[in-house]
């Protein structure tokens, strides 16, 4: 514990006997440096001091007004401005509000996820300040409200928070279709799943990137050296329930050659240990090898 003497002289010692924050070295670095205050007239309770220059984003407050997050009156003049008064949300966030917590949470090409979108806020939000976003939406509001909003963001629109951040409009957005589920709540293969959405599936698992093959042939593709086969859904031509989908001597013949380790995806297996050895095959059967996340 040592003793801290302020610009008049006066001595002040830890609060109740206890340390101070920060070690005599650190304490002696901060006041050689201005960056202790004593208050207007010298005498107060040593305070270090923070320069915003140094700060690294903005503390929370507990308590947000209305005149610096927004209200809903706001948030509902908005959505009438974007949508021409056709609006399906009681109580839109303004953007005001979305821009605090952006300030808060993120950096400039952050990655944004709103699971659930609603009339677009976020994504707009997130749009005009820099960072990357994701929104998910499972109602219509998907193409009614959130795409056109997007679209009207991209051409420069001038509402909510534009102003404030300097928005001028550019950039752009992929619109995706979520597919027929490939795995039930089971965790196996849902009925009437095709070959292409399993293939999809079974190639981001195994290799964890989007797969971008034609999906016309039992080889997916090769990632770092191995390649990645799928016998599923009569992909060989031939349709009956165990013919093409079982690996056998005689279907492994027929399979697209690649030089390398393979793995290969079906619904049973003929060939012993041995062979698969030996062809430097792994083999993973269907559906209990196919993992659902």
């Amino acid at each position: 514990m040592y003793e801290i003497v302020g610009p008049t002289g006066k001595k002040f010692l830890p609060p109740a006997g206890n340390c101070w924050k920060i070690i005599q070295s650190e304490y002696e670095k901060l006041l050689d440096d201005k960056r202790v205050y004593f208050g207007k007239d010298g005498e107060g309770v040593p305070r270090r001091m923070e320069f915003l220059s140094k700060a690294k984003g903005i503390v929370p407050w507990t308590w947000w007004p209305h005149e610096e997050a927004g209200h809903t009156d706001e948030s509902k003049k908005e959505a009438n401005e974007i949508f021409g008064g056709d609006i399906s949300f009681g109580t839109p966030k303004p953007e005001r509000l979305i821009q605090r917590i952006l300030q808060i949470a993120t950096n400039l090409n952050d990655l944004v996820l709103d699971s659930f979108l609603g009339s677009g806020t976020t994504a707009a939000v997130a749009h005009k300040m820099g960072r990357r976003y994701i929104g998910i939406e499972m109602g219509d509001h998907a193409m009614t409200h959130c795409v056109p909003r997007l679209q009207k963001v991209i051409e420069g629109e001038q509402g909510g928070v534009s102003e404030a951040v300097g928005w001028n409009g550019g950039g752009g957005f992929r619109f995706y279709r979520l597919g027929v589920a490939v795995c039930d709540e089971s965790g196996h293969v849902s009925k009437g799943v095709r070959f292409a959405p399993l293939a999809a599936h079974i190639w981001f698992i195994e290799t964890g990137i989007p797969f971008s093959g034609r999906a016309d042939s039992p080889l997916l593709g090769s990632h770092e050296g191995i390649g990645y086969y799928l016998l599923y859904n009569g992909i060989l031509g031939d349709k009956r329930p165990d013919g093409g989908n079982v690996l056998t001597a005689k279907t492994l013949s027929g399979l697209p050659p690649h030089d390398g380790a393979k793995v290969i995806f079906g619904e049973g297996c003929r060939l012993g240990a041995e062979r698969l050895k030996r062809e430097g095959i792994t083999f993973r059967q269907i559906p209990y090898k196919i993992k659902a996340r």
